[in-house]
């Protein structure tokens, strides 16, 4: 029996299998695209691109939310036009897309959880006469509380830490009260939106929208054996990445940056 200090859990040993796979199949093409689906390898792009494509896109969607939120009627005249977080959230949507942090499932499940968490311990601390002077206690409780949730669930998005404790200790977003859950849901879809369309004109975003593991199967079982078709793109499925004259085949469960992207590229090249 392993020791305390070895116990595990992985929530996506029992999700993963419940999830279904990319229906890519059954989408048209430039919906999947969009969507960050590809059917080649990518082209490699310089670096200032790559920046000024990051410029516009948290431009944008930043703006947007503003715009957005500054109309909403439940939102207090004092209250503020945008989340503070969400600054945080758009330099990993619009920047580093290729990491685990910034895709969907990590950007909305995270955000939610954290409004949930930062709120209920807003107002449980405001039951007392001195959430005045406790209330760094409940942003230190949420923001712990959320890290750990994100945890357990795979869903870390370091930008919800900053959502929870804000909802504590800043007293502005402690009067939107519940109504901050749908904000920060709707923070999220106006800047996911902007990202999905930004993004894939010069790269691939999201890798994935549920994990880079294969899903709609138990992880301990074997992925099966290709019984015919394309060597190459059984191959590249699997576990090996191939480079041809002509083609560059990647795994679906590897992600490669901007800068792997152009060094493999770059050996295709010479080839």
């Amino acid at each position: 029996m392993p020791s305390p200090l070895q116990w595990n859990f992985d929530i996506d040993r029992y999700l993963n299998p419940l999830i279904p796979k990319p229906p890519w199949k059954h989408v048209p093409y430039p919906i999947a695209f969009l969507l960050g689906h590809r059917k080649g390898s990518l082209r490699p792009y310089g670096n200032l691109l790559l920046i000024l494509s990051a410029f516009i896109g948290v431009f944008t969607s930043i703006v947007l939310i503003e715009v957005v939120t500054h109309h909403l009627p439940a939102v207090p005249n004092h209250g503020p036009v945008i989340i503070a977080s969400s600054g945080a959230a758009a330099v990993l949507e619009f920047y580093a897309i290729e990491s685990p942090l910034s895709q969907p499932r990590n950007f909305f499940i995270s955000q939610i959880i954290a409004s949930v968490i930062g709120i209920s311990f807003g107002k449980l601390f405001q039951l007392s006469p001195d959430f005045e002077s406790i209330r760094w206690l409940g942003g230190a409780l949420a923001c712990a509380s959320t890290t750990a949730l994100m945890a357990l669930t795979n869903t870390v998005h370091p930008p919800a830490g900053a959502t929870a404790l804000i909802a504590v200790v800043d007293l502005a977003v402690v009067d939107m009260g519940w109504f901050l859950i749908p904000v920060v849901i709707l923070d999220c879809a106006i800047m996911m939106t902007v990202a999905l369309i930004l993004n894939n004109v010069c790269r691939r975003f999201p890798l994935y929208w549920w994990t880079a593991e294969d899903l709609g199967r138990p992880r301990d079982e074997p992925s099966p054996r290709p019984s015919s078709g394309d060597e190459e793109k059984a191959a590249a499925q699997h576990a090996e990445l191939i480079i041809t004259r002509d083609v560059v085949l990647v795994p679906d469960h590897v992600r490669l940056s901007s800068e792997e992207q152009s060094l493999v590229e770059g050996l295709r090249s010479r080839l």
